[in-house]
This record gives C-alpha cells, sequence and structure tokens, in this order.
C-alpha cells in the first residue's frame, strides 16, 4: 500500500471513530443528575440542566421559594404571614356568599376592595422582585369573590329597590370615568417619569409615576371606607370580612416597619384600617355574642 493511500485510510478510521464515540457519550440536554456529578468531580466544566420554563413550574418554584426562605428576616416572615393571612378576604367573601343574603353587602367597600386587590395583585406577581406568589394569588381569589358578591349586590337592588337602574347605571358612568382617567395616568406615566428633575423622588424607581407608592393608597380607601360610616347598622357588617380587614391590617403594620428602609406610609395606612377594622368588628361581636 501506497504511503498516500495508507494515510487516507487512517483518515478514515479516526473519522469514524469520533462519529462513534460521539453517538455514545451524553449530550448537556440529555446528561443525568448522575452525570453532572461525576463530570464536576473529575473537574469538567458542565453547565447547570436546563431548568422548565413552564408556567406552573414557574410559580410552583417560587412559592416553595416563598416557604423556604419566609424566616430569612422579620421583614420575609411576616410578609409571609401576611400574605397568608390575605387569603381570608377572598374566603370571607365566599362565607358570606354561601351564609348571608344580598342586603347585607355594602357596595361601596365591595368595589374599593376590588380596586384594592387588582392594585396589590399587580404589584405582588409582577412589580417587586422577589415576586409574592402567595400574596398576589389571595388578591386574585379576592378579586374573584368580591366580583360575585357586586353581582349579588346589584341583582338584589334591581329586584328590590326602585330607581336603582338608574343608580346604577350612573354608578358604571362613574366607574367608567375612574377607568379612563388611571388608564391615560398610566399610559403617560412613563413620558412624565422622564420629564421630572433627575434625581428627584418623581423621577425615582419608587416615584408616582410608577405602580410602587399606590397600593398603600387603597388601603387608605378601605379605611376612609370604613370610617365614614362609624354608626352603620351591625346586622349590615360582616363578621369575616371585619376580622380579615383587622388581621391583615395589624400583621402589614409590622411589616413596614421591618423592611429597609422603614416603610412608614405602608404602615400608617395599616394601623388606620387595622382601627378602623376593629371598630366595626368590636361593634358587631358586641350585639351578637353579648348583648
Amino acid at each position: 500500500m501506497t504511503p498516500r493511500a495508507l494515510l487516507i485510510a487512517t483518515l478514515c478510521a479516526s473519522v469514524q471513530a469520533r462519529s462513534a464515540l460521539n453517538q455514545e457519550r451524553p449530550t448537556l440536554r440529555t446528561m443525568t443528575k448522575a452525570d453532572h456529578s461525576l463530570a464536576r468531580l473529575r473537574g469538567g466544566a458542565v453547565a447547570a440542566p436546563e431548568a422548565s420554563t413552564g408556567a406552573l413550574a414557574f410559580i410552583a418554584n417560587q412559592v416553595a421559594y416563598e416557604v423556604s426562605h419566609c424566616q430569612d428576616s422579620p421583614a420575609k416572615l411576616f410578609g409571609f404571614i401576611g400574605a397568608c393571612c390575605n387569603w381570608f378576604l377572598g374566603l370571607s367573601a365566599v362565607m358570606d356568599a354561601s351564609r348571608l343574603g344580598p342586603e347585607v353587602i355594602q357596595v361601596p367597600m365591595t368595589l374599593v376592595l376590588l380596586m384594592y386587590s387588582m392594585l396589590f395583585g399587580r404589584w405582588a406577581g409582577w412589580d417587586v422582585s422577589p415576586r409574592n406568589f402567595i400574596l398576589s394569588g389571595s388578591h386574585m381569589f379576592n378579586v374573584a369573590a368580591q366580583l360575585y358578591q357586586l353581582r349579588r349586590a346589584l341583582a338584589y337592588k334591581l329586584d328590590t329597590q326602585p330607581g336603582a337602574k338608574e343608580e346604577i347605571a350612573a354608578l358604571g358612568t362613574k366607574a367608567a370615568g375612574a377607568v379612563a382617567v388611571i388608564a391615560a395616568y398610566v399610559a403617560a406615566a412613563p413620558k412624565l417619569k422622564t420629564m421630572m428633575p433627575e434625581g428627584s423622588f418623581l423621577s425615582s424607581a419608587g416615584g408616582p409615576f410608577t405602580i410602587h407608592p399606590w397600593p398603600p393608597v387603597t388601603k387608605l380607601f378601605l379605611s376612609m371606607t370604613s370610617l365614614t360610616d362609624l354608626h352603620k347598622p351591625t346586622e349590615k357588617i360582616s363578621l369575616a370580612q371585619y376580622g380579615a380587614l383587622t388581621l391583615t391590617g395589624f400583621i402589614f403594620t409590622f411589616y413596614g416597619l421591618y423592611v429597609t428602609p422603614i416603610n412608614y406610609p405602608l404602615t400608617s395606612v395599616n394601623i388606620l384600617l387595622f382601627l378602623s377594622s376593629a371598630w366595626h368588628l368590636g361593634r358587631k361581636i358586641k350585639a351578637d355574642f353579648i348583648d
């Protein structure tokens, strides 16, 4: 065999051997956990296994993270407890819907609770890092529960109150106007933020042209709704609802004091929410269980 023919035969054999070896070697995508551990022990630079990108897997991983890290700091602890307690808002609406008639539903409070949960659900699930899916989920659940209660209340008014159709139409017009104003503000906020003085609160990441200052404002509306009717009949007070509001106000008061920097506005509105809700809760307990 000539030297040229021998060289060609050797190269062909080498290519075939390399092809067979590549077919038998596990790739980064198919390596098992044991393969990765072995490669690391041998000093191999192995890429991490690809994480699942499914929505359900992502949510499950985030919730597991929130639970496993809830005791890392007082802020995380009170945030986790508050998120769990916040589920009682939606559960109280479900309980009231199954046990009480629609005549006890307060439409103004129901509308404020809807606004409160829609804004907080968006803030906790999309706009903070790390995302708080437990808190966001509780607010989404409350939105669904309050929408059902609102439907019951409006249907009851239409069936029993003269002139309710005109009243509901006027309420719908006001709500549509409020939604239009909010939508216009949200659309213009990024542009307005760039026009503010650089380094000021107005141009900051937590300023009024972002979502972050507004969730505490909705809690202020909850308190004001209670304070405007301090002497409403106790038969129209939901024990479950005001119990849940009192509990969340109490827990998030401490949460605002433990975060860094201390969030005094959040603490203040939660103190007000706790006091106003506890007032109605005490009146309800006194009327139903003491007097």
